[in-house]
């Protein structure tokens, strides 16, 4: 198979362009490297389009392996015929593939394998080929009778041939695959309530007797189907037209329909259909409607987690970070503009303590001694009373200036407090304090700090746990890398977790990395870094675009622009009569450059306008401007809420149905796609986003089962 072709196939890209990409990743470089600084070699690809050669090639050369894998079976078993060892070659896809090597794959112990044993088989080929309507069926089997075995009669003997058709016809490839084509266009998926759940009120009660097309079932619906068979609340089945496999299936297993051996192999091809085929058909099909529902699904959270890593920074100030909580107290932690971890101090504002004015006492002292800006409060347990008693304390502060409170999503935070990442890097501190600290710091730069974490731990899925946890995880890394590369990455502030997402980078450079700052301090120029440990030439060449040194001695050590290119900016400025340092954010002076006179072997177009774009605002933040969110003082329970009432509040997940915010009465409420917006929306994403800030209109409220209904709508 040419896999450069197919991809082109697939994907509508020149082959030359595909040819290179794969080219690049077999040179060992990274995805976010050739969408950024290999622009002229792939005939200036984004990064979404290399993504995509990438994972196709990954899949044609994992099936290259098994196909190879396959043949030399099948040759060692002297079955392999021209016309087989030419399907398999021509096929592009894994499960037909499978299919093509299920009959000479090894099986246990079948009824068509016991009728081999016994030597049924020549009888089966001659019941498939008898052509003569008046043939005695009893007398064709009688030379094949085989006592020793347990086929003693004719009857068994024609049995056990029949035996043999039908698991033939199973392994047979074409009609595998046009059994699951069937299934998946015509076919309905039915979930049906368990005796034992009737009548009763269940998170799954709309899918209590459900029936979807097949084709049409959206991936929220599937996972949430599968969620409630696995709990064993719905019994699913897969409804597919049998009459037409039947008559598909008797029109290419029965030759000769006025033979005598005609109506015992229309009962093969019954039997056939029930015992094997339909099973295998609907397990084929289940897992290719998953496989398809979990692509969506990882599409979706990457969406969101791509969001949530690029919200808004409030950027480089003092911040206090407050993990709330009743019983046990507020664990309170000050950090510094560059997230150094200052102090922490426990408060006691709530019940059953109600030590208010001691907390007012000390959160006036620590934001005094420690010159603090912004106060983050997480949103989980007594977030909204401790946001209340917070805001009467600085109400009470004395001057025009008081520090912005702001309400901060806390997911994902226990779970880095007790994580190995966290005793690395803060190992003196209990793990409540570790969490406080990392509330303050994903105000400060939600990107470097919830890169500390799992991405499926942070909350950005409905179903991020019925789906295949691996692809899942490799998927969402994918994610992870590409925000981390886009925004770019302080080298002389950069935590290990953030570093190994750098393109080239990984853990163990990444350490070295800490390592040598430490001991040595702050890097002056991405040429140190050559001195880092593993850190070779390749890695650099990977890494340094990505990597910032603010106050460098080299300008365009803190800038996008790759050192590579360092040489023809030089000499850009020499041309100009200025130094590279009065050329750095003049736009009068690289407004008067004529691009397309500047292209050269040395550098292409598409690399010039990214170099003058970085020139023009070196080390541009991607990412939106700040901005908090406001919750109303009078709505913190679900109790409070009334329909028709207005609040802001925060989406903190989009789905394909719908978007979840945040409005402060623990408990997110659902937007449903048909209340975005006032007019049709087909992606929800293209409406909202996480961590976009919203106002929305309560529709209605379910204490009950803790179920808010939003909208969006202008209208009422």
């Amino acid at each position: 198979m040419d896999i450069t072709k197919q991809i082109s196939r697939e994907l509508a890209i020149q082959p030359g362009r595909i040819e290179s990409v794969m080219a690049l990743l077999n040179e060992g470089a990274t995805v976010p490297f050739i969408s950024r600084y290999r622009k002229e070699r792939t005939g200036n690809l984004d990064e979404i389009q290399v993504r995509d050669i990438s994972h196709r090639y990954a899949y044609f050369t994992e099936l290259d392996e098994r196909r190879e894998t396959i043949l030399d079976s099948v040759r060692s078993q002297g079955k392999l015929t021209p016309e087989l060892a030419s399907a398999i070659l021509a096929t592009v896809s894994k499960t037909e593939l499978e299919d093509l090597y299920l009959p000479f794959k090894p099986k246990r112990v079948t009824r068509a394998s016991k009728a081999r044993d016994a030597g049924l088989e020549p009888l089966a080929r001659r019941l498939q080929n008898l052509e003569d309507p008046r043939a005695d069926l009893a007398a064709e089997a009688a030379g094949f009778i085989n006592s020793e075995k347990g086929f003693d009669t004719p009857e068994k003997a024609l049995h056990g041939a029949g035996d043999i058709l039908a698991e033939e016809m199973a392994d047979d490839a074409e009609a595998r695959k046009t059994l699951r084509r069937l299934a998946v266009k015509e076919g309905f998926l039915t979930a049906i309530v368990r005796k034992e759940f009737e009548g009763q009120k269940t998170k799954f009660e709309m899918y209590h007797d459900y029936r979807e097309r097949a084709a049409a079932l959206p991936s929220h619906r599937l996972l949430a189907m599968l969620r409630g068979e696995r709990e064993k609340v719905l019994r699913l089945e897969l409804e597919f037209p049998r009459e037409k496999a039947a008559a598909y299936l008797e029109a290419r297993f029965v030759r000769n329909p006025k033979s005598a051996a005609a109506p015992l192999l229309r009962e093969m091809v019954k039997d056939g259909l029930d015992r094997l085929l339909a099973p295998a058909t609907e397990t084929e099909v289940r897992k290719e409607l998953r496989a398809r529902a979990e692509a969506e699904a990882f599409k979706v959270f990457g969406d969101n987690l791509r969001d949530l890593l690029l919200a808004p920074p409030a950027g480089q100030l003092a911040v206090l970070g407050i993990d709330p909580g009743f019983r046990t107290g507020c664990k309170v932690a000050a950090i510094d503009r560059t997230g150094r971890f200052l102090e922490y101090r426990a408060i006691f504002p709530h019940e059953p303590e109600n030590r208010t004015r001691e907390a007012a006492e000390t959160l006036r002292d620590m934001i005094a001694e420690n010159g603090i800006d912004l106060i983050a409060i997480g949103n989980g347990t007594a977030g909204r009373e401790t946001e209340s008693f917070v805001r009467d304390v600085l109400a009470s502060l004395p001057g025009a200036k008081q520090p912005l409170c702001v309400m901060v999503n806390e997911s994902g935070a226990s779970v880095y407090s007790a994580s190995e990442a966290a005793g690395r890097e803060l190992p003196d501190l209990d793990v409540t304090v570790r969490g406080a600290i990392s509330i303050a710091r994903r105000l400060q730069d939600p990107l470097s700090e919830l890169v500390k974490i799992d991405p499926r731990s942070i909350g950005v899925g409905q179903y991020q746990r019925d789906v295949d946890e691996a692809k899942l995880k490799t998927a969402l890394e994918e994610v992870v890398e590409s925000a981390v590369n886009l925004v770019g990455v302080n080298v002389n502030l950069a935590s290990e977790e953030l570093l190994k997402h750098v393109s080239g980078l990984n853990r163990k450079i990444a350490a070295a990395i800490v390592r040598r700052r430490d001991e040595d301090g702050a890097f002056d120029s991405r040429e140190e870094l050559k001195g880092v440990p593993g850190l070779g030439a390749k890695t650099f060449e990977q890494a340094a675009g990505f990597l910032r040194i603010p106050g460098a001695r080299n300008p365009l050590d803190d800038s996008a622009v790759h050192p590579e290119c360092y040489g023809f900016v030089e000499k850009l400025a020499a041309s100009l009569g200025a130094t590279v340092e009065l050329m750095i954010g003049n736009s009068r002076l690289l407004g008067s450059l004529d691009k397309e006179h500047l292209v050269s072997d040395e550098a292409g177009l598409p690399t010039i306008e990214d170099i003058l774009r970085e020139l023009e605002k070196p080390g541009r933040d991607p990412r939106s401007a700040f901005k908090a969110p406001s919750f109303s003082e009078t709505v913190r329970e679900i109790t409070d809420l009334v329909p028709g009432m207005r609040l802001e509040g925060v989406v903190t997940n989009v789905t394909n149905f719908g978007a979840f915010v945040d409005i402060g009465v623990h408990q997110d409420g659902l937007v449903h796609v048909s209340e975005l917006a006032d007019r049709y929306v087909s992606d929800p994403r293209k409406v909202v986003r996480v961590g976009q800030v919203v106002t929305v209109r309560i529709l209605k409220a379910d204490p009950e089962l803790r179920r808010i209904a939003l909208s969006l709508k202008e209208k009422n």
